[in-house]
């Protein structure tokens, strides 16, 4: 049995790095195609995108509907972290700081939009909390910078290896 469990921990380890790109990737895409459809070109952000936050989205809170505070700045906020914590998502540049971002945002449409808990806003909580406790894994720039300031343990990963 031992034998066993060190080939499937092997194994583990020989996809690792695989597997947490295409988590980063899995996560990041979704956030991205939402932050394009909130801008009309380059610092420009959409006027339905300030109308939705403005007098469309409400946050639910212990049964009651509230509108967000602050609309404009929320409106700005989300179009751009939305194209910014993905970009360096899927780079593997600062990963956990990226995910957490993703997974408060997560909270916060979870909020906005409650009935779409179990097909989008578990799978992405997951995804993010994933990612904050085990980082971006070695296909990453957290990796690289780290291996030049001499971190090597920068970017996780290798979550088998004890």
């Amino acid at each position: 049995m031992n034998g066993l469990s060190e080939r499937l921990t092997a194994i583990a380890l020989f996809f690792e790095p695989v597997a947490l790109l295409a988590l980063r990737f899995a996560l990041a895409v979704p956030f991205f195609k939402s932050g394009l459809t909130k801008w009309d070109g380059f610092g420009q952000l959409s006027d339905t995108t300030t109308l939705l936050f403005t007098h469309e989205f409400r946050l639910h809170i212990f049964g009651a509907a509230v509108p967000y505070p602050f609309p404009s700045l929320m409106a700005w906020m989300s179009g751009i972290f939305e194209i910014l914590l993905p970009v360096l998502l899927v780079l593997g540049l600062m990963t956990r700081f990226s995910a957490l971002g993703l997974l408060f945002m997560t909270a916060i449409i979870q909020l906005t939009v409650p009935s779409a808990w179990a097909n989008f806003h578990l799978p992405w909580a997951a995804m993010a909390l994933a990612l904050v406790v085990y980082g971006a894994g070695q296909i990453s720039l957290d990796r690289l910078l780290g291996r030049w300031i001499g971190d090597e343990k920068a970017g996780g990963g290798r979550s088998y290896a004890h």
